[in-house]
């Protein structure tokens, strides 16, 4: 099964792309993890995901979405491929959600994208 759960916060302001079958729209997400080192010295990772949404949903992420906010996204990882103009080879891997639903600090809103 591939599944995979993400909190984070959007990391750049959502981008549109109209294709014959429908709107698609990307954004970043960056989770961050945090763990104490051996020093005793706190330490936080932060990972960027690169997310896609398509149809109903690409219009309500452009409608609700914005550039900080704090979300939780449910979806499948993708990894696609395609040649760029200098004809190498260009690897995406890419969350392509199904769910995402705004969250505060205290845990997940009852509003659903």
């Amino acid at each position: 099964m591939n599944t995979v759960k993400l909190i984070g916060n959007v990391g750049r302001e959502i981008t549109m792309r109209e294709f014959e079958n429908g709107k698609v729209a990307s954004f970043s997400l960056a989770t961050n993890e945090t763990y104490t080192n051996k020093n005793q010295e706190e330490v936080t990772n932060t990972t960027w995901h690169n997310v896609v949404a398509w149809g109903k949903l690409a219009y309500q992420c452009e409608q609700l979405l914005s550039k900080g906010k704090f979300v939780s996204i449910e979806g499948k990882i993708n990894y696609r491929q395609y040649l760029n103009k200098e004809n190498q080879t260009v690897r995406i891997t890419e969350i392509v959600a199904y769910k995402i639903e705004e969250v505060n600090r205290k845990g997940i809103l009852n509003a659903e994208l």
